[in-house]
């Protein structure tokens, strides 16, 4: 088996792949949070691609330190699609999302995006999940489903068909992103889809700055950490650890560390936000995090 060096020895890929994908998840569990903290009182669209802009920034400060060359040009349809899915797609539909629902009702749909990531990754051919490995991820994404309706008195409201889109674009974007990522590396891949994002991203940030000046002036302290966030963990620092993780332990077998991120997302809902966290949403964590470990065990062809 093929092993990641590490200052302790060598753990194996798959081991190294699922820690590292299990540090993106915890940065991105955050995000939810911190964006209806960023648009309740910053721009949706400016909130998007502004924060765009700033990973595009740090990612072209660390492309041209480490002499990065360009990506070859087979690279640039999956690239499109990486900037697509998770760079504009899920962000905006998101931000929109979190005007008007709890960080805690969205953050339950966002469970479903490993089985969104596996089924983009079947699809294109790059891996051939086990049956057990599909029923353990629609068990766990009927779980985060069935908390959602429970916890919308049975019904979905309109803003949860945004979030089912976002989920939707950044499946095609997580499992693009990490098959490149096993050719390109984590942080290239992250870093050119942001660069090639910018031509889109800079002017309407730049559009959409004019159009809310004094609202974006006026904006407190709090909504600018939340927007801080999102530019430099959510959209970039987190996407380090989540291509190199699946990279190494495989699209499908990472994406379900995944199945953790709405319940972080809670306890991060309840600390920046104030959010209640009740007991029942622990039992859903808890039969979740079963859930997580049997998909673990089951096997997926490379």
């Amino acid at each position: 088996m093929s092993t990641l060096a590490t200052r302790s020895g060598a753990l194996p890929a798959e081991t190294a792949g699922m820690l590292l994908g299990l540090a993106g998840v915890a940065i991105f569990s955050l995000t939810l949070p911190f964006t209806r903290l960023a648009v309740a009182e910053i721009d949706p669209l400016f909130a998007t691609v502004g924060r765009a802009v700033v990973a595009a920034l740090l990612s072209l400060a660390w492309l041209r330190w480490a002499r990065v060359p360009p990506p070859p040009r087979a690279a640039l349809p999956a690239l499109a699609l990486v900037a697509a899915g998770c760079v504009i797609g899920f962000p905006l539909l998101t931000s929109i999302a979190m005007r008007t629902l709890p960080a805690a009702h969205g953050a339950v749909l966002v469970g479903i995006l490993p089985l969104a990531t596996a089924l983009r990754a079947a699809l294109r051919g790059h891996e051939r999940p086990s049956a057990g490995f599909w029923c353990m991820a629609l068990a766990g994404s009927g779980l985060v489903i069935a908390f959602a309706l429970r916890d919308s008195g049975g019904t979905l409201q309109s803003a949860d068909l945004l979030m089912l889109a976002a989920v939707a674009a950044a499946g095609i974007g997580y499992a693009e992103g990490g098959r490149l990522a096993q050719q390109m590396g984590g942080q290239q891949v992250i870093g050119w889809a942001l660069v090639l994002a910018l031509p889109v991203s800079l002017p309407l940030t730049a559009w959409r700055a004019w159009q809310h000046g004094a609202a974006l002036a006026s904006a407190s302290p709090a909504a600018w950490t939340g927007f801080a966030y999102l530019g430099v963990f959510s959209m970039f620092i987190g996407f380090v650890f989540w291509y190199r993780g699946m990279a190494l332990g495989g699209v499908a077998r990472v994406g379900q560390v995944q199945l953790l991120q709405p319940f972080l997302s809670l306890l991060g809902a309840a600390l920046v936000l104030g959010e209640p966290l009740q007991a029942d949403h622990l039992a859903f964590a808890l039969a979740v995090i079963a859930v997580v470990a049997l998909g673990r065990r089951m096997a997926v062809k490379r």
